[in-house]
Order: C-alpha cells, then sequence, then structure tokens
C-alpha cells in the first residue's frame, strides 16, 4: 500500500499530491492521509471525476482516505 501524507499542506498541494500518486504505477491501495475537511472535499471531487473508488474515515483529527485501484 502507498501512503501519501498531505496532512499540514494547503491545496491545491494535496490534490496534485493524490493526483501524482495515481499517475504513478505500482500500489493497488493507495491511503491518502489528510487533516483538513477542505482537503478532504477536493480529493473526494478529483476522485469522483476520473471514476476512482474510495473510502473515508476519521480516526482522531485524521482523515484516512482509502483509493483501491482496479487491475490492469
Amino acid at each position: 500500500m502507498k501512503e501519501v501524507d498531505v496532512r499540514g499542506l494547503s491545496c491545491p498541494l494535496p490534490v496534485i499530491k493524490t493526483k501524482k500518486a495515481l499517475e504513478e504505477e505500482g500500489d493497488e491501495t493507495i491511503l491518502i492521509l489528510m487533516d483538513t475537511k477542505v482537503s478532504v472535499d477536493n480529493i473526494s471531487r478529483l476522485l469522483k471525476s476520473i471514476g476512482h473508488n474510495f473510502k473515508i474515515e476519521k480516526k482522531g483529527d485524521i482523515y484516512h482516505l482509502l483509493i483501491e485501484r482496479e487491475e490492469k
């Protein structure tokens, strides 16, 4: 599982880092760690627009967004 930590970053950097992780070959599952609702909303919007399935879970003050990539 690839992990992308975007805590402490302001948009659009979390969206850019998420998009870059999706473009890279490799792990089928990506975990994005975020600390703001704005980042959750913007990354969710990106994932919906490109058709990726994802789950969001809040653990303490950190949002965990899990992206399941389809096999090629």
